[in-house]
């Protein structure tokens, strides 16, 4: 998805352009949720859409600007502690059971938007994340078909405020403040990649520092295993986002700590998928 003078328009990336959905004789999806609910009929016209693309819809990928893959999912599911160094370095043991919370859409920002560090506290870190976009409805998935109700992969930021994290034992605080979880900028559909997104690296960069350097496949709960524990409690429906954890290297783990300073850069890759790049900013005003 990018950012238009008339809203926010579906994109797809073709040859180093990027293909202006809305310029096609496709009618069947505007939005990458419309497309993802839409299955394999949509995504198919798609493809014939696309093969018939007049130079007039191929934009330059560095004139748009990203918005969000999907703006509101239905559900932001997020995977804590899914990395064992991670869990060791803020002195947890090893899970044998996922830890999940949830993320609303308000606290959701796009690539290349700013996240805002709050008046109330400094103690903001990042945390780099494969996300999974589900693609097909399920509930009660045997882990072994599990993937097949993948879209795609996205990259997200875990942006956290670590006290407020702390202030209890349920993490929704610190990890829901408004325009602190940058997500996309695109989503690379599930045929692109190994299955389960396994055995890409994953980093995070600090104005050119690296901080966090691991691998997909160092995930104590992997992909197809994390669809199949959520869906025995609840159904999984297309467009819902699953966060999947963040490695070791973050920043309330350091000595002193390198929490992130207004004016600082933050940039998430993870291999065959992409770049997400913010930067950070000062909240402003009260809301």
């Amino acid at each position: 998805m990018f950012h238009h003078c008339e809203g926010a328009r579906l994109g797809v990336i073709q040859g180093g352009k990027l293909i202006d959905v809305s310029q096609l004789d496709y009618q069947t999806a505007t939005s990458l949720a419309e497309l993802v609910l839409g299955g394999s009929t949509a995504s198919q016209a798609l493809e014939a859409a696309i093969s018939s693309a007049p130079e007039s819809a191929k934009l330059s990928i560095d004139d748009v600007l990203p918005a969000l893959p999907i703006a509101k999912p239905e559900k932001f599911i997020c995977v804590g502690l899914n990395y064992a160094l991670h869990a060791k370095e803020g002195g947890h043991d090893i899970p044998s059971y996922p830890s999940f919370f949830l993320r609303v859409p308000s606290s959701l920002v796009a690539a290349g938007s700013d996240v805002v560090r709050p008046k109330c506290s400094e103690q903001l870190d990042y945390e780099c994340e494969l996300a999974v976009v589900i693609g097909k409805r399920g509930r009660h998935i045997d882990e072994a078909r599990a993937l097949d109700h993948v879209f795609g992969y996205t990259l997200f930021n875990d942006v956290s405020l670590r006290d407020y994290q702390r202030k209890t034992a349920q993490w929704t605080a610190g990890k829901n403040f408004d325009a602190t979880g940058p997500l996309g900028p695109h989503v690379v559909t599930a045929d692109e990649l190994p299955p389960g997104a396994s055995g890409l690296s994953i980093r995070t960069r600090v104005n050119g520092k690296v901080m966090q350097d691991s691998n997909t496949r160092d995930m104590i709960f992997p992909v197809a295993q994390i669809i199949s524990i959520l869906s025995e409690f609840m159904t999984l429906a297309p467009g819902d986002i699953i966060a999947t954890g963040t490695p070791s290297g973050v920043a309330h783990a350091r000595t002193p700590p390198a929490w992130l300073k207004p004016g600082a850069t933050v940039e998430v890759e993870i291999e065959k998928i992409g770049v997400l790049q913010n930067s950070i900013v000062n909240e402003i005003n009260n809301h």
